[in-house]
């Protein structure tokens, strides 16, 4: 869904319909369905200070953080001081509700409709927004396979991937269509960025002195349940729901354990890492190094 950030309490205003225009600095050419995330921002002073524009929302709960309602913007009207002055005398309410300058933009919003709110992270400009299900459709569009360093793609990962392979940028995973789990959770990274979900991705490697096999993985939390969001690893693909985050871990953990390492393991050389997210364009060097920059869990501990 494509969402537009508002800060408090104008997009409570649009939900209930006593503001039906949306004032911004920039044109858009987009038309069509949107969506109103309420921001995470406190009310601005001089907004505080304005009794009349603040009576509006008497009463009425705020939704800081939330995707509240939906609507169509019908059109974008570039504002001529005719048109301030029009606004002013003959629809004040609207007046008081934006920003109405010559040169500014009035967006026209119609069909608003209240939706059961969506907890979500403000962006700029007019943002996606994925839920789960659908970030899962998308990264049915991308197969296994890697990207080395003269931008040759590989679907087979052999010799010449620890000397050539390259981290991709999202753009450039959808571009190419290949990716391996690091890849790929940077592209999962990508899509759940709009999600207030308590993103986290983890790094699990058992040290050999050979190949050191690793897989990474996205988790997130909603309505108090831990998922596994997993594309990469073909056996478990899918979204798998746990009531504890330490379930979570030791499952995929156990999981590697049996198919990725044939129980042929040292406790002490299997290592997780939870790690942020990481620079483009890293070798398979530089990415470990990275991933071992994070923080070590220990599940004994949990």
């Amino acid at each position: 869904m494509k969402v537009l950030s508002l800060t408090e309490p104008c997009a409570t205003l649009i939900k209930e319909k006593k503001k039906l225009i949306e004032t911004r600095s920039w044109k858009t050419t987009y038309r069509g369905e949107l969506y109103i995330h309420a921001g995470a921002t406190a009310i601005p002073k001089d907004w505080k200070e304005d009794t009349e524009f603040m009576s509006l929302v008497d009463n009425i709960p705020l939704n800081f953080g939330y995707i509240i309602c939906k609507c169509t913007l019908v059109d974008c009207v570039y504002m001529t001081k005719d048109y301030v002055e029009e606004m002013k005398k003959n629809n004040y309410q609207e007046y008081i509700c934006g920003k109405y300058e010559e040169g500014r933009y009035a967006w026209i919003l119609e069909d608003i409709k209240p939706i059961k709110p969506i907890k979500a992270k403000g962006q700029l400009n007019i943002w996606q927004f994925y839920n789960e299900f659908e970030i899962m459709n998308l990264m049915e569009n991308i197969e296994y396979g890697w990207v080395d360093t003269s931008n040759n793609k590989h679907t087979i990962v052999d010799e010449s991937y620890s000397d050539n392979y390259i981290l991709q940028s999202p753009k450039e995973i959808i571009k190419n269509k290949v990716g391996v789990c690091w890849d790929q959770v940077e592209l999962e990274r990508y899509y759940f960025k709009g999600n207030d979900w308590n993103i986290k991705t983890y790094f699990i490697v058992h040290y050999d002195n050979d190949k050191c096999p690793t897989h990474t993985y996205l988790t997130f939390e909603k309505n108090n349940k831990y998922y596994w969001f997993e594309h990469s690893w073909e056996r478990f693909k899918g979204i798998h729901e746990y009531n504890f985050l330490k379930d979570l871990l030791i499952d995929v953990r156990d999981k590697f354990i049996k198919y990725e390492l044939n129980n042929n393991y040292n406790k002490n050389n299997l290592c997780i890492y939870n790690y942020k997210k990481p620079k483009y364009h890293l070798s398979a060097l530089e990415f470990y190094k990275h991933c071992e920059s994070g923080i070590n869990i220990s599940l004994e501990d949990m």
